[in-house]
């Protein structure tokens, strides 16, 4: 791959931020101009760290000892992105013979065996987006065919566990309840795995109404209404995964950014994982790092990937976190996706293809399902279509705000 050379582009970091104030009167616009990220030959070194925590059956594990898809389809596209093509398809061999005859996988398996059988919505969608990636960076169509059946039957499962409101719960059981708890970052990322899965099934000629209106349902909870979603607000992950995710781009995304910096950054060192505690972790800074950049922040995305480096260990293998109270790593760990996060983020700076892909490229507009007289509607079942949002609003404004975002995402790129 390319080194990470972060361009200089025009954004809300360069000369004027939104609203008209000057630049310099926010962090986000403050940070030095940055060249190099990593070389090539560190980030080959970091996708040779993750291959050496592989299982022989392909797995990737956390560092206690157990497998969930999503971190596992992270570490696989890093491994693409780091040359490590063997370890790569490995993994995508574990993904396919762990998969579940409803699509699902289960949230923890260690040595082979299922510890914990429920399905999370979130880790079981990420294939779509994995998927995506690979097509992106490949241009592989057999692949994409190959896996297309695996993208459907997980997306419907998800799709399946969607709430009246548009908000995907979190998990369902062994029984086939869901557990009625919904994840402000889980459903973030899920709306992006959504779009990505859309993009597939046009690849292979198929489509998918069924997962428009889901996706538009759901970018329009996540929009609008956040009493949907647990109270997790301490977290940083739900402060930047709804700009990950798409749910918001342009003006909107920089605002959400600039609302909580003073809370997560930690200047020189990172962003913190909660927010009440001396903690900072790599994977957090560095999908921060995808956020800020998606909207036109690349200085500061850069910065934040250059900051976590003390986190990265002599053979390219990244410690989870730092406890900068006490001056140790916390947990004792070396993480398998800090390091795959890390790839990621500075392929996304490099103008890679992971920046394509959570950019959104070709891939359908969020809210167009909304759109009166769109096909979607049309395709499918009146008993499994709504003349309007179950929430009451109107879908007219939700489709235009949405449509103005996306004209503010066109300008600051």
């Amino acid at each position: 791959m390319a080194a990470a050379e972060v361009p200089a582009q025009p954004g809300p970091g360069h000369g004027r931020s939104p609203g008209g104030q000057p630049a310099e009167s926010h962090p986000l616009a403050r940070a030095p101009e940055l060249g190099l990220v990593l070389t090539p030959a560190e980030i080959r070194q970091t996708a040779d760290a993750i291959a050496a925590m592989q299982e022989p059956d392909g797995a990737i594990p956390w560092p206690d000892g157990h497998t969930e898809a999503w971190d596992h389809l992270e570490c696989t596209m890093a491994l693409e992105l780091g040359g490590r093509f063997d370890a790569a398809e490995r993994a995508w061999e574990w993904l396919l013979l762990n998969q579940r005859p409803d699509g699902s996988w289960p949230a923890s398996t260690v040595g082979g065996i299922v510890k914990e059988e429920y399905a999370d919505s979130n880790q079981c969608a990420y294939v779509a987006t994995a998927v995506w990636h690979r097509w992106r960076r490949t241009g592989d169509r057999a692949f994409v065919r190959r896996l297309w059946p695996v993208v459907r039957a997980a997306l419907d499962f998800v799709v399946g566990m969607q709430a009246p409101g548009g908000q995907i719960w979190w998990a369902r059981g062994t029984g086939g309840d869901d557990h009625p708890y919904a994840l402000l970052t889980g459903c973030s990322s899920i709306l992006h795995s959504l779009r990505c899965g859309l993009g597939v099934a046009d690849l292979v000629g198929e489509t998918a109404p069924g997962w428009e209106l889901a996706a538009s349902a759901l970018a329009h909870a996540l929009r609008a209404h956040p009493e949907y979603f647990a109270p997790t607000h301490r977290w940083s992950m739900d402060w930047y995964y709804p700009v990950i995710g798409g749910a918001l781009r342009g003006v909107d995304g920089v605002n959400r950014l600039r609302s909580r910096w003073d809370d997560f950054v930690i200047d020189g060192l990172g962003i913190r994982c909660v927010d009440d505690e001396p903690w900072v972790t790599g994977a957090e800074t560095c999908e921060l790092a995808i956020a800020l950049h998606l909207v036109g922040e690349t200085v500061a995305a850069a910065t934040m990937v250059r900051d976590m480096q003390h986190l990265r260990d002599h053979d390219g293998a990244y410690w989870t976190g730092w406890q900068f109270q006490n001056g140790n790593h916390y947990p004792p760990e070396r993480s398998s996706w800090t390091a795959a996060a890390v790839v990621l983020a500075v392929d996304t700076l490099a103008g890679g293809v992971t920046e394509a892909v959570f950019r959104g490229d070709d891939l359908p507009p969020v809210l167009a399902a909304l759109a009166p007289g769109h096909e979607a509607l049309a395709a499918l079942p009146a008993e499994e279509t709504r003349g309007t949002l179950d929430c009451g609003c109107d879908p007219a404004p939700v489709v235009a705000a949405w449509s103005a975002a996306d004209l503010d995402d066109q300008l600051a790129s």
